[in-house]
């Protein structure tokens, strides 16, 4: 049976272990610490740096496939990879979309993806160029880090530009790229999660919509309620077109944003999402399996729900780190619902875990995920 290489200890790797178990294939982890999230449960482990191409060249040896669970792999690594006979999936050049959003831009505007206004800052006179843009697209203005961020991080939404200057400067100084885009006002976030494999057949699941608060992921409703049929079936198509122009294999996730008009592009993940946690319980294929068949070049799962609304809510830390006894008043208290633990210590605001809950009431079933998250985070209130 074939290994995989999964590069990144994190949670996503921990989760695609359940799925390899039950596939009967294997996996190796090449994990920063024998105590990251996949490490702890992982019977293959390599520590070592995945931004270290001896650390990596090292670890493929005896793969017959690499993955990742983040995008932050040097794109030259991926490349010697590929180089090496070693397959990478994603390879280096669709990774370059994940890892780089005004790559990403730029390139889905090329093939007519629906993407927000957007332009690099330049690093002379960035705040004359912000001015000018603001006066074409209106403010506020959304200013990104071209490379990096996740959870609210590396994006600032900046009004008064005046008071940008400080931000721009220290920025500059340590050598951040930066873009900036118009401001949305959009109804709500959707996710698209869509499977592709070598041989190029496409799977879609449903269309959820995923809640935030404060940057980060706190809820995903599957399927997302009261969209339309046919914007549903717009947004699938267009995460598989995307998915095929860009060569990726294996999972890619598109958060979009759902605005008066239309959808818009937000962007791109290709690994396993959180937009996709519902399905391991929620659908007949979850996505760590999913991206598993696709990255071996295996016939893919069916996406097929299990329940008429599943819902997902992150498990944040709170302040106090003893989760064991509000995880058995969750239990007791509806032994319907399934938690998922990441390993991983407790620190305010850090996502811990996740809770899910099926049924056929969709407020019935938020309410079940939500009253387990916060009470695992909070206890009783």
């Amino acid at each position: 049976m074939p290994v995989v290489g999964m590069a990144g200890g994190g949670q996503l790797a921990r989760m695609t272990q359940q799925a390899a178990i039950a596939l009967g294939v294997s996996l190796r982890v090449l994990a920063g610490s024998a105590d990251d999230s996949a490490a702890r449960v992982c019977a293959d482990v390599v520590v070592g740096d995945d931004a270290s191409l001896d650390d990596l060249l090292t670890f493929a040896k005896g793969c017959d496939v690499v993955t990742f669970d983040h995008e932050h792999v040097p794109g030259p690594h991926i490349r010697a990879l590929e180089e090496a006979g070693v397959p990478a999936r994603p390879g280096a050049a669709a990774l370059l979309h994940a890892q780089d959003k005004l790559v990403m831009r730029e390139r889905l505007t090329e093939l007519g993806a629906p993407c927000p206004a957007h332009a690099p800052v330049p690093a002379a006179e960035p705040l004359e160029f912000l001015e000018a843009f603001a006066r074409e697209h209106g403010r506020p203005l959304v200013l990104k880090a071209t490379r990096g961020g996740y959870d609210g991080k590396g994006v600032w939404l900046l009004d008064d530009l005046d008071d940008a200057s400080a931000l721009i400067a220290r920025l500059a100084a340590e050598g951040v790229g930066l873009m900036v885009e118009e401001h949305v006002p959009f109804r709500r976030e959707l996710a698209a999660v869509v499977a592709r494999s070598p041989y190029g057949q496409g799977a879609a699941y449903p269309v959820v919509e995923t809640v935030q608060e404060d940057g980060i992921c706190v809820e995903v409703l599957a399927p997302a309620p009261g969209l339309a049929p046919g914007r549903a079936a717009e947004a699938q198509r267009l995460a598989l077109d995307i998915a095929e122009k860009l060569g990726v294999t294996g999972l890619l996730a598109v958060e979009l944003f759902e605005t008066e008009t239309g959808l818009l592009v937000n962007e791109l993940a290709m690994r396993p999402h959180n937009s996709g946690h519902w399905t391991i319980e929620g659908s007949r294929t979850s996505q760590f399996e999913q991206h598993l068949r696709a990255v071996l070049d295996l016939p893919l799962g069916s996406t097929e729900p299990t329940a008429r609304h599943t819902v997902m809510a992150n498990v944040l830390g709170g302040d106090d780190p003893d989760l064991y006894p509000r995880y058995i008043h969750v239990m007791a208290h509806d032994p319907a619902v399934k938690v998922h633990f990441y390993g991983k210590d407790v620190r305010p605001g850090r996502k811990i875990g996740h809770v899910t809950a099926c049924g056929d009431d969709l407020a019935e079933v938020r309410e079940r995920a939500r009253h387990a998250a916060d009470y695992l985070r909070w206890g009783p209130r």
